[in-house]
């Protein structure tokens, strides 16, 4: 009986000291993702309430740096490179901080993204990207802390920051031109030299239509004519070997052999011997 009762005074112990109270977070946590042109532009954040207080001269003093928002720092990730105020911003993560004033916020974007509020110790060399917007005054009141991506295009758009009776933006732009340009220069020249490679050598171990593979492969060791890959010649050989033309698939595998040497690549020197051997060819 008395190990019955130890029992269950263990167990309800575990029970009480496992259990917790779960409440409303004062200042929810917040994460918005949005696409502008190519870019992808995550924000997370906490969302603090106004609750009856003065927010912007009084909770927030004009002129100190705020963690805009609360809790951890605001974090704001690109997936590509971005523009603000003339300044790059490396493809990554970067902290908000905001200096509200009366009549205008400093905006910084800042690298390190790992404080509890404010960085204890501020270090401008951290400091990826500094801008001056004008803040606004709403004609109504916001009682959540709220940040957006609005005036979307396909080369930018505003980071907002609204809360109390205040509005403020930065804009900033992403190189959605410079991708697509590049995509469509890529796409109207045609397939490159690894497109046909890897066309060829999957249609070879598919064993699909060996005369498509032939051309395919044909032609990406045309495009490499200035600087020939053993790698390359060496599917050449295969192909050309499986289609029937065994003099040219010798010629490839020694090609690929004497480049193999000079790269001091093993195994593709023991594969090119294997198959010259196999073709009669040493």
């Amino acid at each position: 009986m008395k190990k019955l009762l130890l029992l269950l005074m263990t167990c309800v112990t575990v029970y009480t000291v496992q259990a917790q109270i779960e409440t409303p977070q004062p200042s929810p946590s917040a994460k918005l993702e949005q696409k502008v042109g190519l870019t992808d532009v995550t924000i997370e954040y906490s969302r603090p309430g106004v609750k009856g207080r003065k927010i912007f001269g009084g909770l927030v003093p004009y002129g100190e740096i705020w963690r805009t928002g609360a809790n951890k720092n605001t974090i704001i990730t690109f997936s590509t490179d971005a523009t603000v105020d003339g300044q790059t911003l490396k493809a990554g993560s970067y902290a908000i901080f905001t200096k509200p004033g009366k009549e205008s916020w400093d905006v910084y974007f800042y690298t390190d993204t790992e404080n509890w509020g404010t960085p204890k110790n501020w270090d401008d060399s951290k400091v990826a990207a500094k801008t001056n917007v004008k803040s606004y005054t709403v004609p109504f009141d916001v009682e959540t802390y709220a940040m957006d991506i609005n005036n979307i295009s396909n080369s930018g758009g505003h980071l907002e920051f609204i809360w109390e009776k205040t509005y403020a933006a930065v804009p900033f732009t992403v190189p959605t031109d410079n991708a697509v340009l590049s995509s469509i220069n890529k796409t109207m020249s045609g397939p490159g030299v690894n497109d046909y490679f890897s066309a060829a050598v999957y249609y070879l171990e598919e064993n699909k239509d060996i005369k498509k593979a032939k051309i395919w492969i044909d032609k990406a060791v045309e495009m490499t004519n200035d600087k020939p890959r053993f790698w390359v010649l060496r599917q050449q050989s295969l192909i050309h070997a499986k289609a029937g033309e065994k003099t040219t698939a010798i010629a490839a595998a020694k090609k690929s052999l004497e480049l193999a040497e000079k790269a001091g690549n093993k195994g593709y020197i023991k594969m090119n011997q294997d198959s010259l051997k196999e073709w009669g060819a040493m």
